[in-house]
Parts: C-alpha cells; structure tokens; sequence
C-alpha cells in the first residue's frame, strides 16, 4: 500500500500530467527531485497546491529567478526541486496529522515557541528544520503535544 503523504505530495505537485512520470515511493520522489522538477508543476502548485506565490517566492525560487527560468523554459534547480517537494511533504503530512487542511495550513503558519517563535513553514525550508517540524507533527500524532 502507498504511503499517504507520499501518494499527497504527489497529488499536490500535479500528478503524472504536471511531473510525468508516478510517484509511490520516497525514492521516487528523490529521482524526480534530482531529474529536476518541471516547471508546469510550480505552475501547477501556484493554482491549486498548499503554498501561496509570496510562499514560493520566499521558500523555493526568488521571482526574478522564476522569471528567467520561464525565458529560457529551463526546470527548476535540483535544489529548487528539493524545497519545492520539502515544503509539499512538508504540508502533506500536517494535513495528514490534523485531518484538515484548513487546520494544517493555519498550522504551519503559527509562530510556536518551540521553533524559537518561527512557524513550521519558515523552519522547514531546510531539510533540519524540516525534521525538526516532523518530530514536532509526530509527537502531536501521537498525542504527546497539542
């Protein structure tokens, strides 16, 4: 059976159509990250995915940096890829924990002081503050925090 998050971050990036190829698995997603992701998929993300523009701006690619991408119709960086698909797992397993999306979405967008007054978004945009965030939705799973 496909793990949930994975099968939701696949969904949120656009599918086959937007990525063209499957994603069921964590190595897929690592091998779409490293094909480097296209970008109808961000296109995809602005339209219908979890993050705002000004998120995506501030998060995976800087707006001038979009629009030279698009001039020259080249994919996104391995490293854009990599927060793009961080920031997507990142969301899909808030949604995943709370249930919700509204509820996640307002979530990650919290200040907490256990991220030293930061929201989980803006922490998660590194792969440590990513597992930082994961462990903090994991203990909420698990009833251990709230």
């Amino acid at each position: 059976m496909p793990d949930p998050v994975v099968a939701a971050v696949f969904a949120k990036l656009g599918g086959r159509a937007a990525l063209g190829t499957v994603v069921a698995s964590e190595a897929d997603l690592a091998r779409v990250v490293s094909n480097r992701i296209p970008l109808k998929v961000l296109r995809h993300v602005k339209r219908h995915g979890p993050l705002s523009n000004l998120e995506i701006q501030m998060f995976i690619i800087p707006a001038r940096t979009q629009r030279h991408r698009v001039a020259r119709k080249e994919p996104l960086s391995i490293e854009e890829s990599d927060r793009l698909v961080r920031m997507t797992r990142t969301q899909a397993l808030a949604e995943d924990v709370f249930g919700d999306t509204v509820k996640a979405s307002r979530w990650l967008r919290e200040r907490l002081s256990e991220l030293g007054d930061k929201p989980p978004l803006e922490v998660a945009q590194t792969g440590a503050g990513a597992r930082v965030v994961e462990q903090i939705l994991a203990k909420i799973d698990w009833g251990a925090a709230a």
